[in-house]
């Protein structure tokens, strides 16, 4: 059977009835004209969860605190928010109904990001068949999160890539490229009850790519990486902060966007990485409008034709309207900041161990966090203080 059409079409479900709400809202004077004579956020905040909001399932003392700040008296966000987690084990409304018992606000599904929504853009793999039982040949992978018997899954999962999906027959340890495999959240460790962080999906992927290169010598290659600090991840949390701002009847454009976490290595490196990325589109696009003036004595027949359109995701989700995204660590979770990155950058390559991926490389302009701050409401605090942002 295929597993991911219901999911998608439930999807677009969700979509369709977010659409009838918004227009029912428009209609009750919620958004649209009421909304513009009110101040407008020109910015959105990214949560982290886990070590920033809660330990485990044990709420942290400043997240309702911050969360007070966020809501009116109505008790609507007057900023767009998403929660954008690594987690992937739940149901974005069991998440989002989690998340407003332990803040005390209303918190709805499409304010929830798990390490597997971007998936809804891989289009090409939602008729494909996934691991299930009985299924006559696999024809991709995709890893959700660490599971619980580790020795079975990493059997299980290197018997699909070096059968090519038949696990009736024998392993082919020349059968190269591998089918596709995807992996969601590259948490090599996170923050729960416990005094040291825990292991997460990243060292389990790290078990995994090392057992299939011993036995075959090659590497594993991943179609691709979701979750954080992936840019792909960071793409789609913007998506939904303008879609949040859209339905709320907001006009200002968000241009800026703050990315709170505890984990150097997934939550300040993704949203560093981001930053850059917005930078280099900000660049690109001013060196096009100045191309465009110069050549402007020229015929509109004879001006070359400029592609907006920076990557495949922009094509999907349109192109995005923030032109920075800022880190803010906080000290609630994995960061140690005591034993962290050394001051001098030199001796922070040489001295700090990289927790990230595999397949990302260590930058230490991308571990360093824009600001560190005690915990989530200080976090707040110092975002509305940066955007002169009051509440009325």
């Amino acid at each position: 059977m295929n597993i991911l059409s219901p999911f998608y079409r439930a999807l677009s479900s969700v979509c369709t009835r977010q659409f009838g709400r918004r227009i029912r809202l428009s209609e009750c004077g919620m958004c649209g004209a009421a909304s513009d004579r009110k101040v407008q956020p020109g910015f959105g905040l990214l949560f982290d969860i886990d070590g920033v909001l809660v330990r485990g399932r044990t709420p942290i003392p400043a997240a309702k605190k911050a969360f007070q700040k966020l809501v009116n008296a109505q008790g609507q966000f007057v900023v767009p928010v998403v929660f954008v987690t690594n987690a992937g084990n739940v149901l974005r409304q069991t998440k989002a109904d989690q998340l407003s018992h332990i803040l005390g606000v209303s918190i709805s599904q499409d304010q929830v990001m798990m390490s597997h929504s971007p998936l809804k853009m891989f289009k090409k793999y939602h008729e494909k068949f996934l691991p299930i039982v009985n299924l006559p040949k696999i024809e991709a992978v995709i890893l959700f999160g660490e599971p619980i018997r580790w020795e079975t899954n990493l059997q299980l999962i290197t018997d699909i890539l070096l059968t090519n999906g038949n696990l009736s027959s024998v392993h082919q340890n020349q059968k190269f490229p591998h089918l596709p495999l995807l992996a969601c959240n590259m948490d090599l460790m996170w923050m729960a009850e416990a005094q040291s962080p825990r292991f997460g999906h990243g060292t389990f992927l790290v078990c995994l790519e090392n057992i299939y290169k011993k036995i075959t010598g090659k590497e594993l290659k991943y179609e691709a990486l979701m979750g954080k600090p992936s840019e792909l991840t960071y793409h789609y949390a913007e998506y939904l902060i303008r879609q949040q701002a859209a339905q709320r009847g907001w006009r200002t454009p968000i241009t800026s966007l703050y990315a709170i976490g505890d984990n150097l290595m997934t939550d300040i490196y993704g949203a560093n990485m981001y930053n850059r990325y917005l930078e280099e589109r900000t660049a690109r696009k001013s060196s096009k409008a100045v191309a465009k003036v110069a050549a402007g004595n020229r015929s509109s027949a004879t001006l070359p034709q400029e592609d907006d359109v920076d990557s495949a995701w922009e094509s999907e989700l349109a192109p995005p309207s923030a032109t920075s995204c800022k880190s803010i660590l906080v000290c609630t979770g994995v960061y140690n900041p005591h034993t962290e990155v050394p001051p001098d950058a030199n001796q922070a390559i040489k001295e700090t161990v990289f927790h990230g991926h595999r397949d990302f490389r260590f930058d230490p302009a991308l571990v360093e966090p824009g600001h560190i701050v005690q915990d989530v409401d200080a976090a707040v605090e110092l975002v509305f203080q940066q955007e002169k942002f009051l509440i009325q």
